[in-house]
């Protein structure tokens, strides 16, 4: 029996993450965190979700950008919960 992945080209590995340095004033740095904070998110997070929102909201979002990586553990079935309770078997 033949492999029918065989002669497939390999999978594509996501784009590497762009790291930029930020200089930001401290007092603008510790409200953002708190937003973040507030809602569950990285600083880091917060920027990009505040910045591709204004990229959008412009008319300027790449369409081929892809989505904000999700972060964190996997659900268990690999589908992301439909009621916003864990799935089952998932103790957290």
């Amino acid at each position: 029996m033949t492999d029918p992945t065989e002669g497939a080209p390999p999978p594509r590995s996501p784009q590497p993450r762009k790291q930029v340095p930020l200089r930001l004033d401290p007092l603008v740095y510790e409200a953002l965190a708190r937003w973040a904070g507030d809602e569950l998110r990285s600083a880091n997070a917060q920027i990009e979700f505040l910045l591709r929102r204004a990229l959008a909201d412009s008319g300027r979002l790449p369409g081929g950008a892809g989505p904000i990586p999700h972060r964190g553990r996997p659900p268990v079935s690999g589908e992301p919960p439909v009621s916003g309770e864990p799935p089952e078997g998932r103790r957290d």
